[in-house]
């Protein structure tokens, strides 16, 4: 169990690097806006998938792995990119269907599902847990691998109320926007280039040397 102080100082920094908008919050931010607060929130337990995943996966050294095999790091990397800017063309191509209030226009399920894509295949997580959180561990404090789950962790609940934290502000603005003609253009045009800009930023990840 690492120590109190470590588990202190790991939350507040954990804290800032979350609220900071990266791909995770792109995401929500677009589905908030295109799909409404439960798809968002739907697409926030897929993202907390995702990043206990690879806490479970830190946990067991496969970050380690990743991070030291060019070749694994590549699949990785390459194949979260083109399934994010895959997605964003489909959307970008297709007229987006009518929404209203009370009709999710993404199924929960769905928007589950690829949240916890989203963050699986998003090998900058992957290297946070790598480079960041070992830092945290203290030899001392007993085996590693229980001080690393148990970061990990932190790091998700953090993730948890930080990103519904965005999900839940982000969707008051779908109202006013179903009012008008700006949701179409959300749906299609920048929930599309949301997509591709995320499967863009996987694509530049660098792996640690």
């Amino acid at each position: 169990m690492p120590a109190a102080e470590s588990l202190i100082s790991f939350a507040a920094a954990s804290f800032v690097l979350l609220i900071i908008p990266g791909p995770a919050v792109l995401y929500i931010v677009n589905r908030s806006m295109s799909d409404g607060r439960s798809v968002a929130l739907a697409s926030v337990a897929g993202l907390e998938l995702g990043n206990l995943t690879h806490a479970v996966a830190a946990t067991a050294g496969l970050s380690a792995v990743i991070a030291a095999s060019a070749t694994a790091f590549g699949i990785i990397k390459w194949a979260g990119a083109v399934y994010l800017v895959g997605v964003g063309l489909n959307t970008l191509v297709r007229r987006p269907d009518a929404v209203t209030l009370s009709i999710d226009h993404l199924p929960r399920r769905r928007a589950f599902s690829q949240g916890v894509i989203v963050n699986v295949l998003n090998p900058k997580v992957a290297l946070f847990f790598l480079s960041y959180l070992p830092q945290f561990v203290d030899e001392s404090r007993g085996p590693a691998w229980s001080q690393v789950l148990t970061l990990g962790v932190v790091f998700v609940v953090i993730g948890s109320v930080t990103d519904s934290t965005w999900a839940i502000t982000t969707s008051g603005l779908r109202d006013m926007l179903l009012k008008g003609r700006s949701l179409a253009f959300v749906q299609r045009w920048v929930s599309g280039s949301v997509f591709v800009a995320l499967g863009v930023l996987a694509a530049r990840a660098h792996r640690v040397t």
